[in-house]
């Protein structure tokens, strides 16, 4: 934890309470804190900040002189549609994208989704591994999140309203590289200089995709590649090599975050 995160209802005035076990234990045994010293916390859904411990009991923590002036850092404008993958790994998947920033985050059903996945436990879950990415990332607002179980009734009637500007969807055998399709969408946009337009005095913008879809292990099938297509999903692949989906996420991302 980078950061500790309190609801709401956990403030009064400029003091705060700590209930949960995870973060008490954080706080003892990781920060080794005491009464006196400085935390970093931050209210979901609003600001970051800090605190004073006043008070530590096994149970509770309870801070004082509360400051939370700094808003959370700016989302990165993408919706991630993961397959849903293996439960074990969804933890990992939804800890990353968190931290990283993701504004929308969307589970779906794929031909290699297992169907007992949509039965894991995991799923109920969802919001406890937010709260591990958002303490990670230092940031305070949630992903959305929402889950599709039926991908082509998803991809023929709600894609296209979905996309605001662009979508991409990782695949290891598409023609054309991620690198490549981003140089295919850089704008070269003239500036003007006193009043002028000067050509010589042009900025190039990449105009990244708002949307990418990620398949869990084993990728998408032909099928669902074609699907997507259809609603101008472009294919790209981030090189030869075949990554696991949490690789694939974070080396994907990793272009928003640039």
């Amino acid at each position: 934890m980078n950061c500790i995160l309190l609801p709401a209802a956990h403030f009064s005035n400029d003091s705060a309470q700590i209930n949960s076990v995870a973060q008490i234990a954080h706080i003892n045994k990781v920060l080794a804190a005491k009464m006196g010293d400085t935390l970093k916390i931050g209210q979901l859904g609003g600001n970051l900040g800090t605190a004073i411990i006043e008070h530590i009991t096994p149970e509770s923590i309870q801070l004082r002189n509360v400051q939370l002036a700094i808003k959370p850092p700016p989302k990165l404008g993408i919706t991630v549609v993961l397959a849903l993958p293996r439960p074990k790994v969804l933890r990992r998947l939804i800890m990353d994208m968190t931290a990283l920033g993701v504004h929308d985050i969307i589970l779906i059903n794929s031909y290699r989704t297992q169907k007992s996945y949509w039965q894991s436990p995991m799923l109920s879950r969802l919001n406890e591994f937010v709260l591990e990415g958002l303490q990670q990332g230092v940031d305070t607002i949630a992903p959305r999140i929402s889950l599709q179980k039926r991908f082509k009734p998803f991809v023929e009637d709600e894609l296209a309203h979905l996309i605001t500007n662009r979508a991409i969807v990782a695949h290891p055998y598409g023609a054309l590289s991620f690198s490549q399709y981003l140089q295919q969408q850089t704008l070269v946009t003239p500036e003007k200089n006193e009043g002028l337009l000067a050509e010589s005095e042009s900025s190039n913008k990449t105009i990244l995709p708002s949307m990418v879809f990620i398949g869990a292990e084993g990728g998408w099938i032909d099928y669902e590649i074609e699907l997507l297509a259809t609603q101008g999903c472009q294919a790209v692949h981030i090189g030869p090599r075949i990554l696991r989906t949490e690789a694939a996420v974070n080396a994907m991302l990793g272009q928003w975050l640039l």
